[in-house]
């Protein structure tokens, strides 16, 4: 059953009636509704296209967060064939807010992981609603080593809400498992594509990112902190964060033009949500162009191109 955001109301009343309709016309009564059927049809396709090309900053950041939106494994399991996970960090645990492993995409071989949010009510507690804890992230700095140690790319999917922020993260480390993760992204000697498919969310978003192409999902978002976050501490008051959110620059065409990210992945109309398979088979077509660009680059310049797009970053605002 297709969930409809506030703001896609007035879609959700066409496509409404023209089910109705098909009800209507199922049971065979003689008389046909499909030329009924098609005009709602149509107005509601053409809502949909003229509300998505016109979303506001807070509007794209309810679709980047729409519980049907494809998650990491969703990703994985479409792109990645022969994948084989990998869990633990070899010092406290294992974490399941980031899953990873190695497996061939498009038939070459690579190191892949993710943030998983869940998508029941069970599987959103086993991964943390996404929200990685220290382990997590050393998990993470154990496979790209590894991936560097044999030549191999790095794909990563971004998508949380932040790390984790409990008692029990800050006593194992989090903000040291986060930096070291971040350092282990910009050192790889290997290509490395980071894709935005929902949200990126602070240091957490960043540990895994920081990649030689930056891709983001057109819909997506990825900001330093949440707008409720930024609309407390600025107003103390989280009922202004559609507010925050237009001042904050998050969405995949402001962070294009501050030069953050390098390519802006376009979603099928109405968002990813709408039509998961298309948004995959975009995404993976935009992972190869970029790992394509990387193609040929020695490990050192690698190292260099990435160092240099960092420090870039600002210097032309």
């Amino acid at each position: 059953m297709r969930s409809y955001l506030d703001f896609e109301k007035p879609v959700a009343e066409l496509e409404a009636k023209a089910d109705e309709l098909r009800a209507l016309d199922g049971k065979g009564d003689g008389y046909s509704l499909a030329e009924e059927i098609g005009k709602l049809e149509a107005k509601a396709s053409q809502a949909l296209k003229d509300l998505y090309g016109t979303l506001t900053p807070w509007q794209k950041t309810l679709v980047a967060r729409h519980p049907q939106r494809p998650h990491f494994l969703d990703y994985c399991s479409a792109l990645i064939d022969e994948f084989t996970p990998l869990a633990g960090d070899r010092v406290f645990g294992e974490d399941e807010a980031i899953v990873g492993g190695f497996g061939r995409f498009r038939g070459e071989p690579v190191c892949v992981m993710g943030q998983e949010k869940g998508n029941s009510t069970e599987t959103r507690i086993k991964h943390n609603f996404g929200m990685p804890k220290p382990e997590g992230y050393r998990k993470a700095v154990r496979l790209m080593e590894m991936a560097d140690r044999f030549g191999l790319p790095v794909l990563s999917f971004i998508d949380t809400a932040g790390a984790y922020p409990g008692i029990e993260a800050e006593e194992r480390g989090q903000a040291e498992a986060i930096a070291r993760s971040t350092e282990t992204c910009l050192a790889l000697r290997t290509p490395s594509v980071a894709l935005v498919i929902g949200e990126g969310g602070s240091g957490g978003a960043i540990a895994i990112a920081a990649a030689s192409k930056v891709l983001m999902l057109e819909h997506a978002i990825y900001s330093v902190i949440s707008p409720e976050g930024a609309a407390s501490i600025l107003w103390r008051d989280t009922a202004r964060a559609q507010d925050a959110a237009t001042g904050m620059k998050i969405t995949a065409q402001d962070l294009l033009r501050f030069g953050v990210i390098d390519k802006i992945v376009t979603e099928p109309t109405g968002g990813a949500h709408r039509d998961p398979q298309a948004a995959i088979e975009r995404a993976g077509s935009a992972i190869q162009a970029a790992l394509s660009d990387l193609a040929g680059l020695s490990a050192d310049e690698i190292v260099d191109r990435r160092a240099q797009k960092y420090l870039a970053i600002g210097r032309t605002l």
